[in-house]
């Protein structure tokens, strides 16, 4: 195995083991359950996304730039997932107010998406005019968490709004990098190479989807579930 396949091998050893470690140490009473789902189910994903980049599936060359098609289709999937299970801890369950999911998803997919086209740019203009649109979605994704959804969240008060804080600056610093990147990689400033590029991700991803997911259900596990109102 070439040495520029061992960041994927990784990738895939650890998402696969801490998927199941997810679910076994998780909270699996009535009210929280469904988060325990959500983080461990992601890192089932993206070791998914990790064996097919292993085995070269929708790996493409772009300009002599190589293009991991899994990673996008990953992000495509798992974002949504975790941002689900965000909004949903800042609205305390109360589904009636799901259309900030909705937004907040919808934005988060264009993100992804906007993010592919930039990558698959065939010129470098056309490249950084999709990143900026991309940025953009990004923008919106956190003003929608931090203004109107974070006010949500004020409003019906502990213990789940102090989850939903803490856990939504986590996101934001960790989410804030892949775009910086994705600036200063072989699609962007070329700063980084190819490979150095793979192991940044692989190290932004596993803080990502697996050190977040452990504090997450850590955080739900600690909360006395007859303490919040979900009415």
């Amino acid at each position: 195995m070439s040495t520029d396949n061992l960041p994927l091998l990784i990738g895939f050893i650890v998402m696969s083991v801490s998927s199941l470690a997810l679910y076994v140490s998780g909270d699996k009473g009535k009210t929280f359950r469904h988060h325990t789902h959500f983080h461990s189910v992601v890192p089932f994903i993206a070791a998914t996304a990790y064996l097919a980049m292993l085995l070269g599936v929708g790996v493409i060359e772009i300009g002599g730039e190589t293009i991991y098609l899994a990673r996008y289709a990953d992000w495509t999937v798992t974002t949504p997932i975790l941002l689900t299970g965000l909004v949903l801890t800042a609205l305390h369950e109360h589904h009636r107010f799901s259309g900030f999911v909705v937004s907040v998803v919808i934005l988060d997919v264009l993100m992804v998406l906007t993010g592919l086209l930039s990558a698959l740019a065939p010129d470098a203009g056309a490249r950084w005019i999709w990143f900026w649109w991309s940025s953009a979605a990004f923008a919106g994704v956190l003003y929608l968490l931090w203004k109107p959804v974070r006010e949500r969240s004020e409003h019906y008060g502990q213990p789940l709004d102090s989850i939903y804080k803490k856990n939504l600056a986590f996101v934001t610093v960790v989410w804030l990098a892949y775009p910086i990147v994705f600036a200063i990689g072989p699609q962007g400033l070329r700063i980084t190479d190819t490979v150095t590029n793979v192991w940044i991700i692989l190290a932004l991803d596993i803080i990502a989807k697996v050190v977040y997911g452990f504090v997450s259900v850590r955080r739900f596990g600690k909360v006395d579930e007859t303490a919040v109102d979900l009415a």
